[in-house]
């Protein structure tokens, strides 16, 4: 797999990532940042339910609404790298389906997909998706690693895998991130482990795009006024040029810090 350090330049990740699909970044995380994640989503998982439907995975633990439970990754969603990256390739953008992933053992392949087959646009198109997967357990081909077709996001339009296309596997290990395409055709691996195998996907799409997950009620306004400007940005709270998402008028952002703060007892 291609790999590249966390000091490359954002240009030089976004000419691996357009040409093959993806690319795999090392050193986006402290070995303390991981084991703080790490602890702090082991905490939200003993209240997690697993998946209802194969999709999700029956045997899958997904932590939805990620910024408000927990603050271990704000930093990694505004990471200045991935900025970049998306700068370039998305332009302007917002996240979309923030989640942490606990593919427990036993748990079946999820089938193979496009994160950005969900949007109705016309094929070809631009970039609408940049997804990044950040592993805090390793991820090895037994316990449930994500798999990927390379080259698939160069396929025509209605072009789905086929038995002999090859298929990856993207052996990671924490602190590390896997930057793909949201053309990119891709899906969690069986895990054939006695452990669970964690990770986060911080999803990106285009900010003309309506999000996956729907921050702006997933998130209360008493945890997004205390966050970082960019992030409060990223979870819903701006403008895509000219207007589109004002409030009465106004940039969301304003509206936000102008609403009085709840009372903390």
């Amino acid at each position: 797999m291609a790999t590249m350090p966390a000091t490359s330049a954002s240009q030089d990740v976004v000419s691996r990532l357009m040409s093959d699909g993806y690319v795999v970044v090392t050193g986006m995380m402290t070995t303390d940042g991981v084991r703080e994640a790490h602890a702090d989503l082991d905490r939200l998982l003993r209240t997690t339910r697993t998946g209802r439907n194969s999709f999700e995975g029956f045997g899958t633990q997904r932590i939805y609404a990620l910024f408000a439970k927990t603050r271990v990754f704000d930093a990694a969603a505004t990471h200045p790298l991935l900025l970049g990256v998306l700068d370039q390739v998305l332009g302007h953008y917002q996240l979309s389906a923030p989640v942490g992933i606990c593919i427990g053992p036993g748990e079946k392949a999820q089938v193979l997909h496009r994160d950005d087959a969900i949007y109705p646009v016309p094929e070809p198109h631009p970039p609408l998706v940049v997804n990044t997967m950040w592993p805090l357990d390793e991820f090895t081909a037994v316990n449930g690693a994500t798999r990927f077709v390379p080259g698939s996001h160069h396929w025509a339009p209605g072009r789905a895998p086929r038995p002999d296309d090859p298929v990856e596997t993207a052996v990671l290990s924490p602190g590390s991130a896997l930057f793909y395409l949201g053309s990119l055709w891709h899906g969690g691996g069986a895990n054939q482990a006695l452990r669970p195998r964690l990770g986060v996907i911080l999803e990106y799409a285009a900010g003309w795009l309506r999000p996956q997950e729907n921050h702006c009620l997933a998130v209360p306004r008493a945890v997004v006024r205390d966050l970082p400007e960019r992030l409060q940005e990223l979870l819903g709270y701006n403008i895509y040029p000219p207007f589109v998402g004002y409030v009465n008028g106004s940039h969301p952002r304003r509206v936000l810090s102008a609403e009085p703060r709840a009372e903390h007892g």
